[in-house]
């Protein structure tokens, strides 16, 4: 009596260890390039806490220019949303606009309609193309930054000629405006400018830049010339910082997507996670060497490997791709029988008239079926595989 064996686990899916062993080095480097960005972003959001706040006391605050020019008599009042800024604009004040590009396209229509013909001054801080445009018509903004931060006047401003030398860079503009200064050229194009009002004494005023504003920058060139001259003509300042939780960037406007509220510099931040994803990718797929061959778990007979290709191409319905298999098998057993290379032996031109020789004229032309169409049909296929046989039978029997 016998027993059969056991049959053999073949199972070639991979274990939890080689699957740990396998992804442990993208799984760290994507823990290592995770708490990177997160200290990264917890450095920087240190080191610009406050910007542009006249109550921060960081490098990147401005509450020394708000004292200075509280000890010059000008009050400075801080306001978070669009209502406070419109209602506060007239010709005894400075409506300065700290980020603009946080506005919405209405909510910027409607600030420079409030301070247009207020007769007070309104200071732009870095504004880009879009928001220029509608809250100082007239004004585009070059796509290019200046290379340059410290720049000299180079025009007849009494303020930008009494300051000297600043810090203003950034931003270039271009204006339609005759009547404008255009100061602190960068690259022959004005960092700064001033458009007076078409009625009143209002003007506004566009900067490049920030940096003449920030405590840490504040004591630099004649940053603090320029800053208390721009913003202390009125007796009063208001400082808008503009909020993304404004009530009327959704009243009746366009509100801000995810992207819009995403910071400068996510594209490139973007771009280079995903080389740093390619170049790990690229790690892990190489190998040393040539491929070392492996002894199969178990044998596989010949006519099962056979039988189980003939099910794919029967379920796929690729008869095109069995009679391509089956016809250049044949074209590689045929060739030494009838003196042709086996480097020839799909080469129509040398085995056809080598086969002619060892056939009789009147039997089907070997062309057709070596190198014809695919059959249409599974019976047309047979036909083809039996075809095949005969001509290689009659070939070894000449």
């Amino acid at each position: 009596m016998t027993t059969e064996a056991p049959p053999l686990d073949t199972s070639t899916a991979p274990t939890a260890r080689q699957v740990w062993s396998r992804a442990r080095g993208i799984a760290l480097a994507a823990v290592l390039i995770l708490a990177a960005a997160v200290g990264m972003a917890a450095v920087r959001s240190a080191d610009r806490h406050g910007t542009l706040d006249p109550r921060s006391a960081d490098p990147y605050g401005s509450r020394a220019v708000a004292q200075l020019l509280a000890a010059r008599g000008v009050s400075t009042r801080v306001v978070a949303t669009l209502d406070e800024a419109r209602s506060a604009a007239g010709p005894d004040t400075t409506v300065l606009v700290a980020v603009p590009d946080l506005l919405t396209g209405p909510q910027q229509t409607t600030l420079h309609r409030a301070t247009a013909d207020s007769g007070g001054r309104t200071v732009l801080v870095a504004p880009g193309g879009s928001s220029v445009e509608r809250l100082a018509p007239g004004v585009t903004a070059d796509p290019a930054s200046s290379v340059h931060s410290t720049l000299a006047p180079h025009c007849a401003l009494p303020e930008a000629r009494r300051a000297g030398t600043a810090d203003t860079g950034g931003v270039r503009y271009t204006t339609t405006h005759l009547d404008a200064d255009s100061c602190y050229p960068g690259e022959r194009l004005a960092t700064m400018l001033r458009v007076p009002a078409a009625s009143g004494n209002g003007d506004t005023i566009v900067l490049g830049a920030p940096d003449i504003l920030y405590n840490d920058r504040l004591d630099e060139q004649g940053n603090a010339s320029l800053a208390l001259q721009l913003l202390g003509s009125r007796p009063h300042l208001v400082w808008y910082l503009p909020s993304v939780s404004d009530s009327s960037a959704t009243d009746g406007g366009e509100r801000k997507d995810f992207l819009d509220l995403l910071p400068r510099g996510w594209l490139w931040g973007t771009l280079q996670l995903f080389v740093a994803a390619v170049l790990a990718a690229f790690w892990r797929a190489r190998r040393f060497g040539p491929l070392v061959p492996e002894k199969l778990p178990v044998a596989i007979r010949a006519s099962e490997s056979a039988e189980g290709r003939a099910r794919l191409y029967r379920k796929a319905n690729a008869r095109d791709r069995a009679a391509t298999a089956l016809r250049s098998a044949t074209r590689i057993r045929l060739a030494p029988l009838v003196g042709v290379p086996a480097s020839q032996a799909h080469s129509p031109e040398a085995l056809l008239p080598a086969l002619s020789a060892h056939l009789p004229g009147d039997g089907q032309s070997p062309h057709s079926l070596l190198f014809g169409p695919p059959p249409g049909d599974d019976a047309a296929l047979v036909a083809l595989t039996d075809q095949l046989d005969a001509l290689e039978r009659e070939v070894r029997h000449s």
